[in-house]
């Protein structure tokens, strides 16, 4: 056993040791938001800043240049001056250019806005920039065309605030759970399940691949014909009865060795050449035309998946309170500001939960989300609000500190209808509702969250409970200003007969959910779960108009860039 009294390893001594003398020391750099924060306190702190070049401008006939440079940290730039003996100002002072300065921070004049600057004393690094191929010029591009440069929009004002904000919203989620004693759990990217049953879902296949590469080698070997087995065959016929003759004639071990081994090597060139006269080109069918997914490299149909629900309830029904936050497929072929081919969906699972708790935990989480981007991400809301959406802030305000509305799906439908407003979309019974009348009712009618709850279910997933009245399920949706339905969820079908009917109405076979009606077979519990739509989230925190703005790198029809 070790000395329990033992002093502690001097890790610091064995890492300086570890590090070898041909390597750069490692970089000490000082956060810009650190700096700008704390403001002309710092005065007379010798400090390393990188980041790129927002403007920079020479002055004092050329003597000295003023670089506003920005590191990502902050909305922020700080004003970094450099004297010409320093370094050719040239070099640094077209946008874009990426720098790594040390320097001096100061007070400057007091006539300036800035609080603190920094006086540099040495460049250490420079990414010089060709100004006139740069695509992010000085002047403001519109966001659908800095979609074309999805590798350099981060740089903008507007797309780094987002990512700011997404990041601060992916932490909060991790927070809100478990605060709420919820387990993380990570839920897989191909899946062989349907959870929406709407077959709008990207193929995940190896087919093409091995397609590609048969073509190739039977344009370069073509595949034997039947003569040309036979005749093998013959040749291993030939070389068997002339190991039984030697054997006959009780010929020598290595005689009788050497014949077994030539038949054994014939034996193999038949096996090589039936197995290749097997080769045909293009994807593998089967006899009634159906692709033979069973050549495939999962040995069936695969698929990238549209929710983590189903996997993530498995985990519900051991760990009681789970959630998964990871990326979503639909193949859907829709242009639309509001829908993406991969985005990223937030989903808890509650055992022992009914609809109501599951709307409770959806408004307590909407409301935490909220709250956190105010007390966490103030500087970058309010750069939204300056440029994007004054009401941004407000909107936050409203949701966080108000009571959610809610109502059945039959009196929303009844409201709407007793509007008197004429919809671009039908208003009706037994129809989902559209973004136009989400908007409506938490816009217009309620001027807050609304929370619509026990849909028709002919319009809603085979998973949703099944209520009394058999004509409606225990599901609801979050709608709220600007976007509409936010999230989606419902008490999730316990009961094994009606599931498996379910299932069957929807037109889905059983096979694939064998394993999803176990859950109810063995230990069957009453469990409810809902999905954030998370780009949504974002969409409604920062008053943006197109989904394709506040994920980093959109995938739509006709767009997979990088």
């Amino acid at each position: 056993m070790a000395d329990a009294a033992a002093p502690a390893p001097p890790t610091a001594q064995l890492a300086a040791a570890s590090i070898s003398s041909d390597l750069e020391p490692p970089t000490t750099r000082t956060r810009i938001r650190a700096i700008l924060d704390a403001g002309d306190s710092l005065a007379g702190q010798s400090v390393v800043v990188g980041g790129w070049v927002k403007t920079g401008r020479q002055q004092g006939k050329g003597d000295f240049a003023f670089l506003e440079v920005n590191d990502g940290s902050c909305q922020g730039n700080l004003q970094v001056m450099v004297d010409k003996e320093v370094y050719p100002l040239a070099r640094l002072t077209h946008t874009g250019t990426s720098v790594l300065v040390e320097g001096l921070l100061q007070k400057p004049p007091v006539e300036a806005k800035q609080r603190i600057e920094l006086k540099v004393k040495k460049v250490v690094e420079v990414g010089e920039v060709d100004a006139a191929a740069y695509p992010l010029p000085k002047t403001k591009l519109n966001l659908e065309t800095l979609r074309d440069f999805v590798h350099l929009r981060a740089r903008t004002n507007t797309i780094g605030a987002v990512a700011r904000i997404r990041h601060q919203l992916a932490y909060a989620t991790h927070t809100f759970f478990d605060k709420e004693d919820f387990l993380y759990i990570h839920t897989p990217i191909i899946t062989t399940s349907d959870c929406e049953g709407a077959g709008e879902m990207f193929q995940v296949t190896s087919l093409f691949s091995q397609a590609e590469k048969v073509d190739k080698e039977l344009k370069e070997n073509p595949a034997p014909s039947e003569a040309d087995v036979e005749a093998a065959k013959l040749v291993v016929k030939g070389k068997g009865d002339a190991v039984a003759q030697l054997k006959a004639a009780k010929a020598s071990k290595q005689e009788i060795t050497a014949a077994v081994s030539e038949l054994t090597k014939a034996k193999e060139i038949v096996l090589r050449l039936e197995e290749r006269s097997k080769l045909k080109p293009g994807i593998p069918h089967r006899d009634d035309g159906s692709i033979a997914f069973e050549n495939d490299f999962f040995k069936r149909a695969a698929f990238l998946t549209v929710s983590g629900q189903l996997q993530v309830e498995t985990y519900a029904c051991a760990l009681s309170s789970v959630y998964t936050f990871g990326p979503t497929f639909r193949a859907e072929n829709s242009h639309t500001s509001r829908h993406l081919a991969e985005f990223w969906m937030v989903e808890p699972e509650i055992a022992y939960a009914n609809l109501h708790d599951d709307m409770n935990y959806a408004e307590r989480y909407v409301k935490y989300l909220c709250k956190w981007l105010l007390d966490h991400c103030r500087e970058d809301m309010e750069f939204m609000v300056k440029h994007v959406d004054k009401t941004a802030i407000e909107r936050l305000e409203l949701v966080s500190s108000t009571p959610f509305e809610r109502i059945s799906y039959t009196k929303a439908v009844e409201i709407l209808e007793g509007t008197g407003k004429k919809f671009e979309n039908k208003v009706e019974w037994g129809i989902d509702l559209a973004s136009e009348h989400e908007r409506y009712l938490t816009e217009v009618i309620f001027k807050k969250p609304v929370i619509v709850y026990n849909y028709p279910k002919g319009i809603k997933a085979f998973y949703m409970r099944l209520n009394d009245d058999q004509k409606t399920v225990a599901a609801m949706d979050v709608l709220v200003p600007k976007v509409g339905e936010l999230i989606g969820g419902s008490q999730r079908e316990e009961r094994l007969d009606v599931l498996t009917q379910r299932i069957l109405d929807a037109d889905l076979p059983l096979e694939p959910y064998e394993w999803y009606l176990d859950l109810r077979r063995f230990g069957s519990v009453k469990h409810s779960g809902f999905g954030l739509g998370f780009e949504r989230m974002i969409l409604f925190a920062t008053g943006l108009d197109n989904i394709r703005d506040v994920i980093p790198f959109p995938r739509y029809p006709g767009r997979a860039d990088l």
